[in-house]
């Protein structure tokens, strides 16, 4: 039974990954206004109803790919020793994650990404990509801080944190001569926050 529901998991990653690529494929090619959720669900040899079991709408089928290195961003974050400044924890993290994901210039994901970037109509829902996330970022920041106002400092260091990875984000896929780890090394060592502000 469980070599069953793995499979059956993996084909519904599968169908998801290939929802996400048709909707980014679509996208770049006739710009996101015109791309409609039938023509996704065709792009990927599935039914419209199909699609609506994995994704509310284009834009999340768009941001899949966003939401999944996220999560895995919280995944590497969490592997980090307690011991280390909240900050330094989150740096180490997305360095790694970038070494992970991102190392290949050529990659098809930044050239789709480098083309929507901007765009009017995405812009809100990257913006809720990145709050969704930061909930939960905030409770594992809470974990590393001590003294008073703990909640509020790690909302505050969530927030924070997100937005510079925002702005090395967009660093990076206007100016992709540099890697992507040394672009994020420079911006969050711009936003570094000062000792009194996120010691452990």
């Amino acid at each position: 039974m469980d070599e069953c529901t793995g499979l059956r998991e993996r084909k519904k990653a599968a169908t998801r990954l290939a929802l996400h690529e048709a909707a980014l494929r679509l996208a770049v090619e006739h710009g996101p206004d015109r791309v409609t959720v039938e023509a996704i669900a065709d792009a990927a040899n599935v039914s419209r109803r199909t699609f609506s079991n994995y994704f509310s709408g284009k834009e999340e089928a768009l941001f899949h790919g966003d939401t999944m290195r996220l999560r895995r961003l919280l995944e590497l974050i969490a592997e980090q020793p307690t011991e280390l400044p909240p900050w330094t924890a989150l740096t180490r993290a997305a360095v790694l994650q970038a070494d992970e994901s991102y190392d290949d210039p050529a990659e098809p994901w930044l050239n789709r990404r480098r083309r929507l970037h901007g765009h009017p109509s995405l812009v809100a829902h990257q913006v809720g990509a990145y709050a969704a996330i930061e909930r939960d970022l905030a409770a594992e920041i809470a974990r590393r801080l001590t003294g008073r106002d703990v909640p509020v400092r790690s909302r505050v260091l969530a927030a924070t944190f997100l937005a510079t990875l925002r702005v090395a984000a967009q660093q990076w896929i206007e100016h992709p001569d540099a890697p992507l780890r040394d672009v994020l090394r420079d911006v969050l060592a711009h936003a570094t926050p000062t000792a009194s502000a996120h010691a452990a």
